[in-house]
């Protein structure tokens, strides 16, 4: 099997709170809350459920005063590190590093002149906050869209190598960068080239990448063709809707590219004319309960002798389906049949004593 971990672009390794992006540690998984910042116990809510979801970092919108001074008591109700998104007004930065925001995310270019710039970055280096420079496609300069006729992957490069090197002039080095497009190809085009140009950590991920249903299937196929490519140090999937979501299929990719390991490993089948037992429910409805259960086991869920048996006994527990009923396997034995209006329960229950 291919290892995409040894193939990985090496990067400067920055350090967020109590982790670490970049360099040779674990790719990590982030989302953004989507509640008013202000709103402090709703937010506190989100948060918690971020975490129990495998969030590793969490990135809130801090539009105005009220959102910055809102950090603290947040920070102080949870465990992950908190990312503060900054636009134009550099005292916005000033505030949330105050209140304890262990990462901000800010474009140095469009919050203002130099002393104002050199504000955030002699506080950032007093409290050890590293930045972000997120450029977006909707986002680049107007003299940089006039050089190229437009959005391109190179403008955007250019875009978030003239940030760094604001930030560079300040002997500041603490940097990450993002560089997204609601095109998968743009996107996927432009952090190869930054790749190539750049050894700071790479934040990928896919922007506004759409619904559940279509923004899973973008952001799989280009965050995807980046880890494979051994390009990017943390992900954020973009989905409009809970972002629990996001943490959800961000786990997924990560996992199906072999990168991250623990939690179930569920197997199921697409099902074909073979198959004698209603095995969309089954799956269904033994995935939905698994995501309680927290245990490194693979579990398979087949429909037919062809192709069931064989992954079923790879699996640490499956089933394999026949007319009305399936085999129980456990550790690569069969244990027993079970009927078909018995099958989820009885699996769930072995499932249990693993």
């Amino acid at each position: 099997m291919m290892d995409i971990y040894a193939s990985r672009r090496k990067t400067k390794k920055i350090r967020v709170r109590d982790i670490y992006i970049g360099g040779d540690a674990p790719i990590t998984v982030q989302s953004m809350t989507n509640t008013d910042t202000r709103d402090i116990p709703a937010t506190i809510e989100q948060i918690k459920r971020l975490e129990d979801a495998g969030c590793e970092l969490v990135r809130l919108a801090v539009p105005d005063y009220a959102a910055s001074q809102a950090i603290k008591d947040i920070k102080k109700a949870t465990r992950i590190p908190l990312v503060a998104d900054i636009h134009f007004d550099y005292r916005l930065a000033l505030e949330c590093m105050k209140n304890g925001a262990d990462k901000i995310r800010l474009n140095p270019g469009n919050i203002g002149d130099r002393d104002r710039v050199r504000a955030v970055v002699e506080m950032a280096k007093e409290r050890e906050v590293p930045i972000r420079i997120g450029v977006n496609s909707g986002s680049v300069e107007k003299h940089i869209l006039d050089k190229y006729n437009g959005v391109t992957p190179e403008g955007m490069v250019e875009s978030a190598l003239g940030h760094a090197e604001i930030l560079e002039s300040l002997s500041f080095n603490q940097i990450a960068f993002s560089i997204k497009a609601s095109s998968v190809p743009m996107t996927i085009a432009a952090y190869r080239l930054i790749s190539q140009k750049s050894e700071y950590p790479l934040h990928i991920g896919v922007t506004e990448a759409g619904t559940i249903f279509r923004g899973t299937v973008k952001s799989s196929v280009g965050i995807g063709c980046l880890l494979a490519e051994g390009i990017g140090d943390t992900l954020r999937v973009s989905l409009t809707g809970d972002p629990v979501e996001e943490v959800k299929v961000g786990l997924e990719i990560l996992k199906a590219l072999g990168l991250r390991k623990g939690g179930i490993d569920f197997v199921s089948c697409p099902t074909c004319g073979r198959c004698q037992l209603d095995l969309i429910k089954i799956a269904n409805l033994v995935e939905a309960r698994l995501q309680a259960v927290d245990k490194d086991i693979k579990v398979a869920v087949m429909g037919c002798a062809v192709n069931g048996p064989g992954e079923a006994r790879e699996a640490d527990i499956g089933i394999a389906g026949g007319n009305g009923e399936a085999l129980l396997f456990k550790k690569g034995q069969i244990i027993r049949k079970i009927p078909e209006d018995r099958i989820v329960e009885e699996l769930l229950a072995e499932i249990e004593y693993l």
